[in-house]
C-alpha cells in the first residue's frame, strides 16, 4: 500500500504524516516495542512522514524513531525539532535560538536518530531574544554542511516566517491546526501561501477530542499532559463535546469515524497541508491512514463549517500561550 503524496515547499511527503510524541512522553505510559510495531506498520501502509524532537522523552523519541527506521531509512522523510531545552531529568531550561546552540543541537539529534541527515529541520519555539535571522542563519549552514535538507519553523507568527524565509527558504511551518484550532487562518494561512510554504498540522485530531475518545477527565492517565490544558478543564470541556456531537453526526451519516472526518477536514484545507496524528497502537494508524481516501463534499465542509464555527471551542489549547505565534 501506498499513500498519495503532498509537496511542503519542495520536499515531497506522504499525504499523512505520524507524530512520534506520544510514544514517549505527555500522553501517559508507552511500551517501545509496541511504539515499533507502530512505526513499521505506518512505513508499510505508506506514512513515511515522521515527526520526532528532541525534547521529546527528553531525547528518548529521536532514539526510538532511530530503533525504528534503522533498516528503512532510505523510506522515511524525516522531521525533528531543535529550540525547546530540556535537562537529563526533564526539566524544562527555556527556549534558544543562538547559533551555537543550532549547531550543537543538530549534532546531538543526529547522533541519537542514528542518521546522517535530517530531511526536515523545525526551530520548535522562537527564541524572543535571538534574531530570527540568526537562528535561521545557522540553519541554512546544516543545510550547507549537508547534515539537514529542508528548514521549518514551528508555531512561528506571520512576520517571523516573512523574516526567516529571506534568509533561506523555509520548506514548512508546522503549527497545530484541526477543527478546533483554527488561529492560524488569519494571518499566517495567507503568509504560508505568498511564500509557498507548506504546512504541517500537529493535533490534527484535537489532541483526542474529536475523536469521540475523551468525555472526561477520567479516560485521562493521571500522567497525560491534557489534564493541566484549558480546553479539558471541566466547563470548557463540557462545551466542547457538544460540538464533537456535530462531527460524529456527519461520520455516522457517512459511515466513517469521527475522526476520519477530523482528518479528511485538515485534508480538504489544501494540497500543501499535512496532518501529523499521533498514535500509540495499530489500529487507530490504520483508522487514520484510511482517512486519505475519505472525500468530503462541499455540503459536508459546509455542514462543519456550521457545526463547528472557527470561534467556537472554548478554552486555550496551552496553559500557557506566550511562546506561540512569537
Amino acid at each position: 500500500m501506498s499513500l498519495p503524496t503532498r509537496t511542503l515547499g519542495d520536499l515531497a511527503v506522504s499525504a499523512e504524516g505520524l507524530g512520534c510524541m506520544g510514544m514517549s512522553e505527555f500522553y501517559g505510559d508507552s511500551d517501545d516495542a509496541t511504539s515499533i510495531a507502530v512505526i513499521s506498520r505506518a512505513l508499510d501502509l505508506g506514512v513515511t512522514f515522521l515527526d520526532t524532537a528532541d525534547m521529546y522523552g527528553p531525547f528518548t523519541n529521536e532514539r526510538l524513531v532511530g530503533t525504528a527506521i534503522a533498516s528503512r531509512r532510505d523510506e522515511v522523510q524525516l522531521a525533528t525539532k531543535f529550540a525547546n531545552v530540556r535537562g537529563e531529568k526533564g526539566e524544562f531550561l527555556g527556549i534558544r535560538g543562538d547559533a551555537e546552540y543550532v549547531r550543537s543541537a543538530c549534532d546531538a539529534s543526529l547522533q541519537r536518530l542514528g542518521v546522517d541527515h535530517i530531511d526536515l529541520y523545525y526551530q520548535h519555539r522562537v527564541d524572543p531574544t535571538v534574531p530570527i535571522e540568526e537562528t535561521v542563519g545557522a540553519m541554512a549552514e546544516l543545510v550547507q554542511a549537508g547534515k539537514v535538507r529542508h528548514l521549518g519553523l514551528s508555531e512561528a507568527g506571520a512576520q517571523t516566517i516573512r523574516r526567516a524565509h529571506a534568509v533561506h527558504p523555509i520548506t514548512a511551518l508546522q503549527s497545530e491546526y484541526s477543527l478546533f484550532s483554527r488561529d492560524i487562518e488569519a494571518e499566517v494561512r495567507p503568509v504560508l501561501a505568498e511564500l509557498g510554504i507548506g504546512l504541517v498540522a500537529y493535533s490534527p485530531l484535537g489532541r483526542g477530542f474529536l475523536t469521540g475518545a475523551v468525555t472526561s477527565l477520567d479516560d485521562l492517565d493521571p500522567k497525560d499532559f491534557r489534564r493541566r490544558s484549558p480546553r479539558f478543564a471541566q466547563r470548557a470541556l463540557d462545551a466542547n463535546l457538544r460540538l464533537v456531537e456535530q462531527i460524529t453526526a456527519l461520520a455516522t451519516d457517512k459511515g466513517v469515524t469521527a475522526g476520519q472526518v477530523a482528518l479528511g477536514w485538515v485534508l480538504a484545507q489544501g494540497a500543501d497541508v499535512v496532518p501529523i496524528p499521533g498514535t500509540k497502537r495499530v489500529r487507530y494508524l490504520e483508522e487514520n491512514a484510511a482517512a486519505v481516501d475519505l472525500e468530503l463534499t462541499p455540503d459536508d465542509l459546509a455542514r462543519l463549517e456550521t457545526a463547528v464555527p472557527a470561534d467556537a471551542v472554548q478554552g486555550d489549547r496551552y496553559p500557557d500561550m506566550s511562546s506561540i505565534g512569537r
